[in-house]
């Protein structure tokens, strides 16, 4: 009984009541002035619904008139905040396009939509009317005065039995109107949903807020892990040194690297409040020479070699490679500590090389720098593929390395 009885609780039943009359009014104000509203037959009926169709139809062609009617439907057919439903607005409201008809298809669909609220409206509100009436009709006959309404359902004498009847009609209506509203919300969702091409958009959308939380989820580990590394290899030298000098060389580095994680968070967190302030630049490898320094600072002998113009390589290029690099050595420094380590960047006009090479611990190969399964290495390898280009990580001849090959067109 109490299952029954919910829509009568919920906002969203008399909120979609009123989307049903709002939908009859054009019919209305059509037979107020032809054929007239004073005591209606079913040809005036059939007139009232039929007059106002032209008009529909050429009003669906107006790309804006989909947008309305969207949002029409979201606010008064779906449950939202005002609506006492667990659950809220949700999926199913979303699944009702607020875009302007973008193809004849949209507003085929559209017109559809259109004539169907309006002849769901009118008989909405023919039912409204008449259920209404009954009721005071059973009133009248209660109280024993004459009938003044016009049901079309006689209520035959008069007596204080049909006291008893009088909450029966607007249980009715409320029932009506419950139903009635189901399937308007249902056929929202299929003459208002989003067409092919706005799921296709949708869906690319979602699928670039994916790719930017996994790029931004790489920025942070990549920066914040190189310095963090950094910090840890540079306070454990210094503490083994016992040296003044080391110890302010280290101190330095730290410093330095310290600060220039600080911009990368900074930059990133920019990003994720969607400020509208630009974010700071990303480092490129014209800038490679800090992120040498930095390892060298740590006490690790860095042999560099650069064949080619950095400068000359594209912008997202230049700026991945940077991340590739970084990453590199501090797997570097994290897995094998203050080893020697070759690096080679060469450029030519079509590719971009990054070669990464160190010892590998003695014994067997440990975390990241055997496995080849660690989530920096894993960044990598991303990076490059997203670039078109490949990336290649693992032992080699005694070494661990790290080759990367990037397209730079």
């Amino acid at each position: 009984m109490s299952r029954l009885l919910a829509p009568l609780t919920r906002a969203v039943t008399y909120t979609r009541w009123l989307h049903l009359l709002v939908g009859a009014i054009i019919a209305l104000v059509c037979g107020a002035v032809y054929p007239g509203l004073t005591r209606p037959g079913y040809g005036e009926w059939a007139l009232m619904l039929s007059i106002p169709v032209p008009l529909l139809l050429v009003a669906a062609v107006i790309p804006a008139v989909r947008r309305a009617e969207g949002l029409q439907a979201r606010l008064m057919l779906f449950p939202g905040a005002h609506a006492r439903v667990a659950g809220g607005s949700g999926p199913r409201e979303a699944g009702v396009s607020v875009a302007p008809s973008a193809s004849w298809r949209d507003r085929g669909r559209t017109a559809v939509w259109l004539v169907l609220r309006l002849w769901a409206g009118c008989a909405v509100a023919f039912v409204t009317g008449q259920l209404m009436a009954l009721a005071l009709e059973l009133v009248d006959a209660t109280s024993g005065g004459p009938a003044d309404a016009e049901s079309l359902i006689p209520v035959p004498g008069h007596g204080w039995a049909y006291a008893l009847l009088v909450p029966v009609p607007p249980l009715v209506l409320l029932g009506v109107v419950a139903l009635a509203g189901r399937l308007m919300a249902s056929a929202a969702l299929g003459l208002l949903g989003p067409s092919a091409a706005e799921r296709l958009a949708a869906l690319e959308e979602r699928t670039e807020q994916l790719l930017e939380r996994n790029r931004i989820a790489r920025e942070l580990h990549d920066s914040i892990g190189h310095a963090l590394t950094v910090a840890v290899v540079q306070a454990g030298a210094a503490r083994a040194a016992a040296d003044p000098a080391f110890t302010d060389r280290a101190l330095d580095a730290i410093e330095e690297t310290g600060r220039a994680a600080l911009e990368d968070l900074e930059r990133v967190l920019l990003v994720l409040r969607e400020s509208e302030q630009p974010a700071s630049r990303r480092p490129t490898l014209t800038e490679a020479d800090r992120l040498l320094d930095s390892a060298r600072a740590s006490g690790a002998e860095v042999d560099a070699e650069v064949l080619g113009a950095l400068d000359t390589v594209p912008g997202p290029v230049s700026r991945e490679g940077y991340r590739i690099l970084q990453e590199a050595l501090t797997n570097v420094l994290r897995h094998s500590g203050t080893v020697p380590i070759r690096v080679a960047v060469t450029v030519d006009d079509a590719r971009l090389w990054l070669d990464v090479r160190n010892p590998l611990p003695v014994g067997s190969p440990v975390n990241g720098q055997g496995s080849g399964s660690g989530s920096g290495l894993r960044g990598i390898r991303e990076r490059a593929a997203l670039l078109g280009g490949r990336a290649r990580t693992g032992p080699d001849e005694g070494q661990w390395r790290v080759h990367v090959e990037l397209p730079l067109g």
